[in-house]
């Protein structure tokens, strides 16, 4: 059996983990679905979001920055009917409100991708073994805050330590998982 840090036993949570949490990310479209769905897992489970993954997918025109970010009220307010996804009025403004500011970061970087890989330099940072895996750090602090300044909403902290995690810019395996970086 194979060692994971999360998941075991359950089908969903196992293909995530193993085909997709911690693997880098550079895909704009990616990176917009990722803000949106760690976005939507706020006072949440993840497997709650992972099950509503396709939902989330039809609700938000297939993760298309530029449609969501069109998106009018009358559309937003139909959204909160939708038994697809978590229907909760601020997140979904949030959603519309973070793709217009996605679309001005790739406006000025050339993608959203080049934007948060630089605050790495392009680099994968790995847990250190020594250290309890944490909730927040000094990364995610900076961009939370660097994103909120650019008029971005649910992207506290602690959410964007679980999007760096989820897109491969932090690699939190584990020790002992089957996947965890050299």
């Amino acid at each position: 059996m194979k060692k994971r840090c999360f998941g075991t036993g359950d089908p969903l949570y196992e293909e995530y983990h193993d085909k997709e949490w911690g693997k880098p990310v550079h895909s704009d479209r990616e990176h917009f679905e990722f803000i949106l769905l760690e976005g939507a897992q706020a006072g949440l489970s993840w497997s709650t979001i992972l099950k509503r993954r396709k939902g989330y997918k039809k609700a938000f025109a297939n993760f298309d920055p530029k449609k969501v970010a069109k998106f009018t009220a009358k559309q937003q307010q139909k959204l909160v009917k939708d038994e697809g996804i978590i229907r909760n009025r601020l997140k979904i403004k949030s959603v519309v409100q973070n793709a217009q500011a996605f679309l001005e970061i790739q406006k000025e970087f050339g993608s959203f991708d080049k934007y948060i890989w630089s605050f790495t330099k392009g680099k994968v940072i790995k847990w250190s073994k020594k250290k309890t895996p944490t909730a927040t750090t000094e990364l995610s602090d900076k961009i939370s805050k660097d994103l909120k300044n650019r008029g971005f909403n649910f992207v506290g902290s602690t959410i964007i330590y679980a999007y760096l995690q989820a897109v491969g810019i932090v690699n939190d395996h584990f020790g002992d998982c089957f996947l965890r970086m050299p």
